[in-house]
């Protein structure tokens, strides 16, 4: 099988991913369900009802949704009998039409019974043993009051010892983007008694967050335009590293337009990616697959092909860009360092950038890149809609500004059906979170920077280790609370080393974990409260990543707290109350008089025709469009650039960027490996553990990625055995790759390099480019006495290195070896 394929047409594609869609199905039918027989509408309405009403002697029926950070948000109906959750139904508010859809639940938030009576639910509030290490598992119940003490007692010392910048609440999306849950009083609690360290970026994109503004000038990602928007003007889509009917499942999210954008006649869908996902098999004409961590590579060879047949858009490039060509470089700026001669071998390493070239990197066919290339350069308006794959790297940050370079070269930005190269636009919701308040700590680090921080933080720099607002910290990591995530067992890297850093009580003196499943960072905890899931508490739940209609859902409490569990915001009071903050923290309301408030003085004022709050629990679901039509990013810079200049020092697009020249000049890399260098253009670079090792690596020759996964959301619903079985965790090995080893496809095999061990069953699959392996992230581990892992967790085996610009996250950057167990 060659490194690039040609899909077959739309609809024998869906053979690919049949397996999937017959799990999807069997799972509707357990509920219930009735599933279309053409598999592409399968795909997007996976959960219709036999009785749309369900139980018809339940005694109500409460309007709330499934909250976890998957770039979607769905409503749920939960139907309630005695006290107790008896169904859970899907929106029955809407229709099939795009601007209308019926916002469906997919198979895990149609899972939620399982979720709010799990075994693994904490039940009362515990504290580590005395005489016991974390993560040995002995816990003694104690009483809430007990807890909040503790709580308090640990803080007040933290703060009255180190100061503000001792304490951290660390990333974690287990509640991400509801408005009360999210935050929950936390930050509030946390900038009351003085402020907390703060954090930049996140997990899902730290590269393409912390490099854009260089760019673009933003201080997060970039957005392209929407699928709507290509759906209505565009000739072709390019999902690059972007897997929408994954990552993007159910009507809240993106399957149900990215269906529609298939169907579309004369829009060609070209897909870029490792791996034939669900997205190759269902939407694409094409399937590119380049080696992870070549993207850059890849972008080079197709701009020296557009450049040479003259199909660049050099009119947009003189216009609207710096750093391009030489007549448009930064004053004082040597010779030779634009992209173009960068690309055409005269700057500083003399490679000419050709398809030959970016080939022997990519393993893409030559061929392929240059039919791409033209393809590209003759179809227009083209939408290059980068996913958060790509800049997951080493080299990340280049990798996400080549991919904007693309999209500038070809001259798509600002027009219908046209694009940034960024990920696919949305309409972002208008309504309002709960405030967390002004922090007076300026001090931050990067999202992924606190297990450093934990170690060595008062040795932690700006120009050494990315800190802001500060030159130097002052401290390192006293007290560390995990709300709502499972950053410390499964989603941060290296998960041996960072146990380590974890279990010295020398440096991290307090560890909290708050949940509402007694998950492996829980483990890793002092004291462990029990959180309530949504169906206990009140909430108010915007739309994410939805396209070009926002909505809100309405969440009303449906049942009592279960066991002894508190909503978190009610723990936050307790404790507040504790420390003579609790005026500053509530202003006098608890969690339904912060729903209220929020809806009936912010959230009626900010969306027309938005319903008062008692309204709105009736409704359940309220949506408002896109007052444009569709999203057309950077639309008002490209009429006018210099009405609406970009907040670059430019205010144009800085393909050469002369803060990111000085930073290189700058910044410092005591603990460097190879790629940790910054670049002042989109430039490929090699790196550590990266494709070009593993080709000369005969220890470790497969390059270990780790894709989102339909069983769960990151580490959420990861313990749910109804999701387990419909999708169990498997290695992806290519068929070649597995001959040699002598696999077959559900054999038990070890993943394995210097950092940990992985055992799980194989997936023998084509779908997956030879010397590359998948393991999808996010599931919790299993360590057996000999500290094998059999949970499946990639972050085994991830390294804790970071990124050079943005100190991300890079753990698609993983080398590794496979064997028959």
């Amino acid at each position: 099988m060659t490194a690039s394929t040609r899909t077959p047409a739309r609809g024998e594609g869906a053979r690919f991913s049949r397996r999937s869609l017959m799990q999807w199905t069997g799972a509707a039918a357990a509920t219930g369900a009735l599933v279309s027989s053409d598999p592409l509408r399968a795909a997007s309405e996976p959960m219709r009802l036999l009785q749309a009403d369900g139980m018809p002697d339940a005694d109500r029926t409460v309007w709330s949704a499934c909250i976890v950070n998957c770039g979607s948000r769905c409503p749920l109906r939960l139907q309630v009998k005695d006290g107790v959750v008896v169904r859970v139904l899907p929106d029955n508010t809407g229709d099939d039409t795009l601007e209308n859809r019926q916002i469906r639940a997919c198979v895990r938030g149609r899972n939620m019974r399982q979720r709010i009576y799990n075994p693994d639910r904490i039940k009362k509030p515990l504290k580590r043993k005395e005489g016991t290490r974390r993560g040995e598992g002995q816990w003694e119940e104690i009483s809430w009051d007990e807890a909040f003490d503790l709580f308090a007692e640990k803080l007040k010392h933290t703060y009255d010892t180190y100061g503000p910048e001792a304490v951290f609440k660390v990333y974690g999306s287990g509640v991400w983007n509801a408005h009360l849950a999210y935050g929950a009083g936390w930050q509030r609690l946390f900038n009351a008694m003085g402020g907390h360290l703060n954090y930049y970026n996140n997990y899902s994109y730290s590269q393409i967050g912390g490099i854009t503004r260089f760019h673009y000038g933003n201080q997060d990602e970039q957005v392209s335009n929407s699928f709507e928007d290509s759906l209505k003007h565009g000739r072709m889509l390019v999902l690059w590293g972007n897997n929408p009917q994954e990552t993007r499942m159910s009507g809240g999210g993106l399957t149900y337009v990215s269906l529609e954008a298939a169907r579309k006649a004369g829009l060609k869908i070209v897909v870029v990616d490792p791996r034939h996902s669900d997205s190759v098999a269902v939407l694409a004409d094409q399937w590119i697959s380049p080696r992870p961590g070549t993207d850059a590579a890849l972008v080079n060879g197709i701009v020296h092909h557009l450049v040479k047949n003259n199909l660049h858009d050099q009119a947009f490039l003189d216009k609207y860009c710096v750093g391009f060509d030489e007549k448009h470089m930064p004053k004082g700026i040597p010779a030779n360092n634009s992209y173009l001669t960068y690309i055409m071998g005269k700057g500083a390493d003399g490679i000419e950038k050709t398809p030959a070239w970016a080939s022997k990197i990519t393993g893409v066919p030559e061929k392929t890149i240059i039919e791409f290339a033209l393809e590209l350069g003759r179809t227009k308006p083209v939408n290059i809609t980068q996913g958060w794959g790509p800049q997951r790297h080493a080299n990340g940050e280049n990798q996400a500004r080549a991919i904007y370079t693309l999209a500038n070269v070809l001259g798509q930005v600002g027009i219908p059906g046209g694009g940034t190269g960024g990920r696919e636009g949305n309409y972002w919701p208008l309504t309002a979170w709960l405030p967390n308040g002004d922090n007076p700590c300026k001090a931050a680090i990067s999202n992924f920077g606190w297990s450093e921080a934990i170690v060595r933080g008062e040795e932690m720099t700006d120009v050494k280790d990315g800190v802001r607002g500060v030159k130097k910290l002052s401290t390192s990591i006293k007290f560390l609370l995990e709300y709502g995530g499972n950053m410390l067992g499964s989603q941060h890297a290296d998960l041996n080393k960072l146990r380590e850093i974890l279990q010295d009580e020398s440096k991290c003196e307090f560890i909290v974990t708050v949940d509402n499943q007694m998950s492996t960072s829980a483990d890793l905890s002092d004291l462990v409260l029990p959180d309530t899931t949504t169906a206990e508490r009140w909430d108010l739940v915007p739309s994410e990543y939805c396209g070009d209609t926002a909505y809100l859902i309405a969440c009303e409490k449906a049942i009592e707290p279960l066991h002894d569990s508190k909503p978190a915001y009610e723990m936050v009071t307790e404790i507040a109350k504790r420390l003579g903050v609790e005026k500053k923290v509530t202003e006098g309301r608890d969690l339904r008089g912060w729903a209220q408030y929020l809806q009936d003085e912010v959230n009626v004022k900010a969306v027309p025709g938005m319903p008062k709050f008692e309204e709105m629990l009736k409704k359940g679901v309220h949506r408002y469009r896109n007052p444009e039509g569709t999203t057309v990013a950077l639309r008002d810079f490209r009429e006018d650039p210099v009405k609406n200049p970009l907040e670059t020092p430019t205010g144009k697009i800085e393909i050469f960027s002369e803060e990111l020249w000085n930073m290189a000049r700058t910044w410092e890399f005591p603990d460097r490996k190879k790629g940790d260098v910054i670049t002042a253009l989109p430039m490929h670079v090699d790196t550590w553990e990266g494709a070009m090792e593993a080709l000369s690596n005969d220890k470790y020759p497969l390059q270990l990625i780790g894709h989102h996964f339909k069983q769960r959301v990151h580490s959420t619903y990861g313990n749910l055995s109804n999701l387990q079985e419909a999708h169990p965790q498997s290695v992806w090995i290519s068929i070649p790759d597995a001959e040699k080893r002598g696999i077959k496809n559900g054999d038990t095999v070890e993943i394995f390099n210097d950092r940990g061990r992985v055992q799980i069953p194989a997936k023998v699959t084509a779908r997956i480019m030879p010397g590359v392996a998948s393991l999808p992230q996010g599931a919790w581990t299993d360590f057996d006495a000999e500290g094998v892992d059999h949970g499946g967790a990639v972050n085994v085996l991830t390294s804790l290195h970071w990124t050079p610009v943005s100190k991300g996250n890079c753990q698609h950057t993983t080398l590794v070896q496979i064997k028959k167990a």
